[in-house]
């Protein structure tokens, strides 16, 4: 009679011992995957609130650059409307002359430095042999010969 009750009592115990240590596992195991949840989750919030931080930028620098557009045209429109009132109203020719809008003025400054190139004028590039040298022709034309060359 004892020994069938060891044995039952026995296999009760390694059962309840067997279904705690797999409990514990399972909650061990699935902390990271709650957490790593947790962290997609936050990305992908991340994530949207990123694209909605640029689809607003993207927003403002579209109408910053119509409203730039609307101020250099209101612009011209009223240099050309002071320029039409300075021609039917005004006497003066300097007043007349600053009013009235010229392509120098429209164009670069002539004091402005020019935009570097990367070529040299004329037929001769910067690969020529004689770029840069003076030629210094002497009054009898006689010319110093030039050293062999290997």
């Amino acid at each position: 009679m004892y020994d069938s009750n060891i044995d039952w009592i026995l296999a009760i115990v390694s059962a309840l011992a067997g279904i705690g240590i797999g409990a514990l596992g399972y909650h061990l195991l699935n902390a990271n995957v709650a957490r790593n949840q947790k962290v997609r989750q936050r990305l992908a919030e991340a994530e949207l609130e990123l694209s909605q931080v640029k689809d607003a930028l993207n927003d403002h620098f579209a109408r910053a650059a119509d409203l730039v557009t609307s101020i250099q045209r209101q612009s011209q429109e009223l240099e050309q409307q002071l320029s039409l009132g300075a021609d039917r109203l005004c006497d003066d020719l300097q007043i007349k002359r600053r009013l009235t809008p010229t392509d120098d003025a429209l164009g670069a400054d002539d004091d402005s430095p020019s935009v570097p190139r990367d070529y040299a004028d004329g037929d001769h590039g910067t690969l020529a042999e004689d770029f840069g040298l003076r030629r210094d022709d002497d009054a009898t034309g006689a010319t110093q010969p030039q050293p062999p060359r290997y």
